[in-house]
C-alpha cells in the first residue's frame, strides 16, 4: 500500500464534543472536501522530474552528465510516463537544444556536450519534465541553472559591480569593471569601447582605458530614458596581442533597491490577537540580504524587534491593535535606511498558528478576536491538512472561544511540506500555513572504500550499502565522483534529490541555498526552515476550484512510447477505411504494418527512433495507391518559459570559476599534444572560393577568415553553429555586422552570398552542413564595390561542395515527382546516451603519457544494488591531489529516496 495514503479522520482535535460538532446543519460537510479532493488526486497524481548532474557548473567543450529520476505521489517510482524531455536555454529564454529520452523503470540518463560552436561562456537554463506534467504548466518543470565559461577563446577575466542604481531612475546605471589576463595580471591603460543593447538597440555607449589595476568606470545614460535593467553591456578591450575580446554583462540585477516583504502566519494580521510575522528582504540579484529594524504604530511607539540575518528572513511577535497602522523602520548591512508599511490589519477574522519546535508533537494554536467570534459562534469548521494531492489528516470542531490548541503527533505526517488549511462550513478556505516535517527517514546510503588515502592514479573500490530503516533495499542510485580541489563550490547551495522532491517542486518562487536545510539537519535550520514555509506559497492545489468541481483539463496525456500516427485519404480528401499502411526506419532495418480503421486513421505505437533517423511511411501495398495521401499527425513542442532559478546565475562567470577554468584549459591543451606524422604527396584538387565567381572577383584573394565545412558538419541548425565560429563579426537581430564597426555604432549588415549569388541571411537557415565547403569572411569589400552596391558593410561568402554529375536514372526523376502515397520525415526521436569514459591504468607508471586532469573522475547512473542492498563500482583517480568527493542519490521501489556524500585523499 503507498505510504500515508490512507485519510485520517479524527474524531476529536479541541475541546469541543465530537457531537455539537455534527448538529451544525453545514453548507459543505467535510466529507464532501474529503470526497471530491480524494477524487481529484485520484483522476491527477502529481508527477515529478528530477535531474541528477555530475557537477554544478561546466566549460566549454564539457559533457553534462545527468540522470533523469521520474516520481509520482509521495516520490513512488512513475509508472505513467516512459519519455522525458530536457530543454536547454540561453539566459535570454532562446532553445539550443532538446533531448528526448526513454524512460525504463522511472529512470534515464543522458548527457549534453557543450561544443564550442553552439555553447560559449555564459548562464544556461536547463528544464526536464514528462508530457503529462505539461497539463500544469512550465512553473511545475524541473529547472537549474547551469554556467559555462570558456578560458581557451576568452583569456581576459572580468569582474563587475553595480552602485548607486535606483529604480526611481532605471535609464542611468553606475558601472565598474576589473580586467585581467588568464592569470590575474591587471589589463592595465588598455582601450575598452562598450555599448548597451536593449531589445537589440543600442541605447549607450561610449570609450575609456583601464588604470593601473585594470579597473575602468563605466556610467550608462539611456538617451531614450529606456530601463537599462532589460539590456545587456558589452565591452571590447585591445589585449597585447592586438586581439579585440569581447564580454558580456546581463544588466538585470543593476537595480540598487532591496524588495521587503512581510508576511502575517495564517494570511493577515487580525485586531487583537497575537501574529508571528515572517520577513524576507531580497536584493536586486534575488538572493536574501541581511536587514534588521523595528516596527513601530502611527504613533510611533515601537511594538517589535526584528533581524532577518539568515538569506534576508526572519520573523516577529506582535499583537495588532484597532484604529492602529503599523510600518516597518528598516536598517541594511551597509548601513543605509528605508521604511515599508505593514499589511493592514483586519477589524475580525481567524488566523492559525504552529510550533514545530517539539520533535514528537505540532503545537497548534487557532485564534479569532470578539467580532469574529461573535458573527460565527458554534459554527462548524474543518482543518485539512495535505501533502502534494494526497490528504493525510482531516478534523472538525465548532466555533465556541477566541483560542483553540492542541498536539498533533508528527507520526500522523510523511516527510515533506504539510499544508493546513482552515475551512468555514462554507467550505470557503480561511486560512492556512505550510510547514515542513522531517522524520529522517530517507533511503539510508552508506559508501565505503578499503582506505581513506589512495595514491594519483589508483584503483578505487566503492561499496555500498541501501537500507529502508532497519531493512535492506534495493535502489537505483547514480554516483558522481569529482576532484574537489578543481570544483569548489556551496554546498548550501547545491540541488539534490532531497531538496528538489522534499522542498522546492511544491513552492511558489525562487529557494536560495535549500541543501542548508538538508546537509546538517539542526535545531537553527529547522527553526530557519519553519520561517522559509512562512515566507513561501504552497502552489500545487486551488481548493476553491475543486470544491466547485472545476476540475482543470488534462490536454497532454502521459506517454508510453514514440507513436507515429495518421490518417490515410484519397485525394479527394474521404478517409480509407481498413487500409494498409507500411512504416520503414531504413537505418534499423525495422518495419511494421497497420490498418486503419472506419475513419482512416493508423497507429504505429512505442516506435523505437533514434534521433535524425529517417521514417517512411508507405501506402503502396493498396489498390489504387497512386489515388491516396498520407497525412501525418503533429505533435506539440513545449514554449519556451522564464528560468525561475535565475537568481542563481552568476555574473562574473571567468572569475567565479577561474579555479575550475585554468584546470579546463590545461586539460584542453594536455590533449592536444602534436605527434609526429608522415607527409605524403597528394594531388593538389582545386576547392570551391568566391575567386570561382565573377561578381565576387574584386575581393582580396585572402579572405579574413576562413572555416571549413567539415567543423561545421556536426550542425543540424547551419545558421546557429555559424554564429560561434565567426571572429570578426556579431549576430545581432537576425543580421550579421562587422563586430569592430558595429561597437562603434555602424549598424550596416554584412551581405551574403552563397555560390556566388546574394542572398537573405535566411537562406542560410535552409542550407545542410554537410554541403558545405567552406565559408569565408571579408571585412571589407576592397574593389569589389559590393558595399556600395548593397548598401551593406563586410562580405560573407558561403562556397558549396561541388555536385558530382551522373547520368540521371527513373529513380531519381521519381524521388523529384511528390508521391502523396508515401512520406519521408525525421521525427524527434530518442537522443543517443553516450557512456561515461574512465581510463584504466593498469601499466607502470613509467610508461604512462600525459597529465590527467579530469574534474569528474567517474560517472554512473546506473548503480544497483541487490535484494540485500549491496553492491560496487571500481575506478581509477587522475592526476589531481587532494579531496575527492563521491556522491550517491537515488530511490528505492517504495519511493525512499536518499543521499551521501564520501570523502577520501590523495596524495
Amino acid at each position: 500500500m503507498p505510504r500515508f495514503k490512507l485519510i485520517l479522520l479524527l474524531s476529536i482535535l479541541f475541546s469541543a464534543p465530537l457531537s455539537q460538532a455534527f448538529a451544525q446543519k453545514d453548507t459543505v460537510s467535510l466529507q464532501t472536501i474529503l470526497t471530491k479532493t480524494g477524487k481529484f488526486a485520484e483522476g491527477r497524481p502529481v508527477e515529478k522530474v528530477y535531474l541528477h548532474f555530475d557537477k554544478p557548473y561546466y566549460a566549454v567543450g564539457d559533457t553534462i552528465w545527468f540522470k533523469a529520476y521520474v516520481t509520482i505521489g509521495l516520490h513512488e517510482p512513475s509508472p505513467l510516463s516512459k519519455i522525458v524531455y530536457v530543454d536547454v536555454f540561453t539566459n535570454t529564454d532562446s532553445l539550443v537544444q532538446t533531448l528526448k529520452l526513454p524512460v525504463v523503470n522511472s529512470m534515464a540518463s543522458g548527457d549534453v556536450t557543450l561544443q564550442p560552436l553552439i555553447y560559449k561562456q555564459g548562464n544556461y537554463h536547463i528544464r526536464a519534465y514528462t508530457n503529462y506534467m505539461r497539463n500544469d504548466g512550465p512553473d511545475y518543470f524541473f529547472n537549474k541553472n547551469i554556467a559555462v565559461g570558456d578560458l581557451i577563446e576568452n583569456n581576459v577575466v572580468t569582474r563587475i559591480s553595480f552602485s548607486g542604481t535606483s529604480k526611481e531612475n532605471p535609464s542611468k546605471i553606475n558601472a565598474g569593471i576589473y580586467f585581467q589576463d588568464e592569470n590575474g595580471v591587471p589589463l592595465s591603460n588598455k582601450k575598452v569601447s562598450w555599448h548597451v543593447d536593449v531589445d537589440y538597440e543600442t541605447v549607450a555607449k561610449g570609450k575609456g582605458t583601464t588604470d593601473q589595476k585594470g579597473f575602468l568606470p563605466v556610467n550608462i545614460t539611456s538617451k531614450q530614458n529606456t530601463a537599462l535593467t532589460a539590456g545587456t553591456l558589452f565591452t571590447a578591450i585591445s589585449t597585447n596581442d592586438k586581439k579585440s575580446v569581447t564580454s558580456t554583462f546581463p544588466l538585470r540585477t543593476a537595480t540598487a533597491t532591496a524588495d521587503v516583504q512581510f508576511f502575517p502566519e495564517g494570511g493577515e494580521m487580525i485586531v487583537g490577537t497575537r501574529t508571528k510575522v515572517a520577513v524576507k528582504a531580497v536584493g536586486p540579484n534575488g538572493l536574501g540580504i541581511s536587514v534588521k529594524g523595528t516596527v513601530t504604530d502611527n504613533d510611533g511607539k515601537t511594538v517589535a524587534e526584528f533581524n532577518a540575518a539568515h538569506l534576508g528572513m526572519g520573523s516577529f511577535v506582535m499583537q495588532a491593535e484597532a484604529g492602529k497602522t503599523y510600518r516597518a523602520n528598516l536598517v541594511f548591512a551597509d548601513g543605509s535606511k528605508s521604511t515599508v508599511n505593514l499589511p493592514r490589519v483586519n477589524p475580525e477574522g481567524i488566523s492559525m498558528s504552529i510550533n514545530n519546535a517539539d520533535p514528537t508533537n505540532l503545537l497548534l494554536r487557532i485564534s479569532t478576536n470578539e467580532a469574529f467570534l461573535k458573527k460565527n459562534q458554534n459554527k462548524s469548521f474543518y482543518l485539512v491538512g495535505r501533502v502534494g494531492n494526497i490528504i493525510c489528516y482531516a478534523a472538525q470542531s465548532s466555533l465556541q472561544n477566541i483560542v483553540y490548541s492542541a498536539a498533533i503527533p508528527k507520526t500522523k505526517f510523511p516527510t515533506g511540506i504539510i499544508q493546513f488549511t482552515l475551512f468555514l462550513s462554507d467550505g470557503k478556505p480561511l486560512c492556512e500555513r505550510l510547514f515542513f516535517i522531517q522524520h529522517n527517514d530517507q533511503l539510508d546510503i552508506a559508501l565505503n572504500s578499503a582506505k581513506t588515502n589512495y595514491l594519483t592514479r589508483e584503483k578505487v573500490r566503492i561499496n555500498v550499502t541501501t537500507k529502508n530503516k532497519t531493512l535492506s533495499a534495493e535502489a537505483s542510485l547514480s554516483v558522481a565522483v569529482i576532484d574537489e580541489s578543481k570544483i569548489p563550490f556551496d554546498e548550501n547551495a547545491e540541488t539534490t534529490i532531497l531538496t528538489n522532491l522534499l522542498l522546492t517542486s511544491d513552492l511558489k518562487g525562487y529557494i536560495e541555498k535549500p541543501n542548508y536545510y538538508f546537509k546538517n539537519p539542526n535545531e537553527q535550520t529547522a527553526a530557519d526552515l519553519d520561517v522559509l514555509m512562512l515566507t513561501q506559497g504552497y502552489r500545487r492545489f486551488n481548493y476553491q476550484a475543486i470544491l466547485a468541481g472545476t476540475y482543470p483539463p488534462v490536454t497532454f496525456l502521459p506517454e508510453a512510447g514514440i507513436d507515429i500516427s495518421g490518417t490515410l485519404r484519397d485525394l479527394t480528401g474521404m478517409p480509407i477505411s481498413r487500409g494498409v499502411v507500411k512504416l520503414q526506419v531504413p537505418d534499423r532495418n525495422y518495419t511494421s504494418q497497420a490498418a486503419t480503421d472506419a475513419n482512416g486513421i493508423f497507429t504505429f505505437p512505442k516506435v523505437l527512433v533514434i534521433d535524425s533517423s529517417q521514417v517512411i511511411l508507405s501506402a503502396k501495398g493498396n489498390s489504387n495507391s497512386r489515388n491516396m495521401m498520407i497525412m501525418l499527425n503533429g505533435t506539440s513542442a513545449q514554449a519556451a518559459s522564464k528560468n525561475p532559478q535565475s537568481p542563481d546565475e552568476i555574473l562574473n562567470i571567468d572569475s567565479t570559476l577561474n579555479t575550475y577554468l585554468q584546470n579546463s584549459k590545461r586539460q584542453y591543451f594536455n590533449g592536444r599534444t602534436l605527434k609526429e606524422v608522415t607527409v605524403k604527396g597528394v594531388s593538389n584538387v582545386k576547392k570551391p572560393s568566391h575567386l570561382d565567381f565573377p561578381a565576387l572577383t574584386g575581393l582580396s584573394s585572402m579572405p579574413d577568415q576562413v572555416i571549413q565545412g567539415d567543423r561545421l558538419t556536426p550542425c543540424n541548425q547551419f545558421l546557429t553553429c555559424l554564429q560561434g565560429s565567426l571572429l570578426g563579426l556579431t549576430y545581432v537581430d537576425n543580421n550579421l555586422f562587422v563586430r569592430r564597426d558595429y561597437q562603434n555604432g555602424n549598424k550596416t549588415p554584412v551581405q551574403v552570398f552563397v555560390n556566388g549569388m546574394p542572398v537573405d541571411i535566411n537562406y542560410l537557415n535552409s542550407l545542410e552542413a554537410p554541403d558545405v565547403e567552406s565559408v569565408e569572411v571579408f571585412l571589407k569589400d576592397e574593389l569589389s564595390g559590393i558595399n556600395r552596391t548593397y548598401n551593406t558593410n563586410g562580405v560573407l561568402v558561403v562556397n558549396m561542395k561541388k555536385v558530382v554529375r551522373k547520368k540521371v536514372t527513373m529513380k531519381d526523376l521519381e524521388d523529384l515527382l511528390p508521391q502523396p502515397s508515401v512520406v519521408k520525415f525525421v521525427p524527434k526521436g530518442y537522443s543517443n546516451s553516450r557512456v561515461f569514459y574512465s581510463p584504466k591504468y593498469e601499466v607502470s607508471r613509467s610508461t604512462m603519457q600525459g597529465l590527467d586532469y579530469r574534474s569528474t573522475i567517474y560517472w554512473n547512473p546506473n548503480v544497483l544494488t541487490d535484494a540485500k542492498g549491496n553492491a560496487a563500482f571500481e575506478f581509477y583517480n587522475s592526476d589531481g591531489k587532494g579531496t575527492y568527493r563521491v556522491i550517491a542519490e537515488g530511490i528505492d521501489k517504495d519511493g525512499n529516496i536518499g543521499r551521501f556524500n564520501y570523502r577520501y585523499k590523495v596524495q
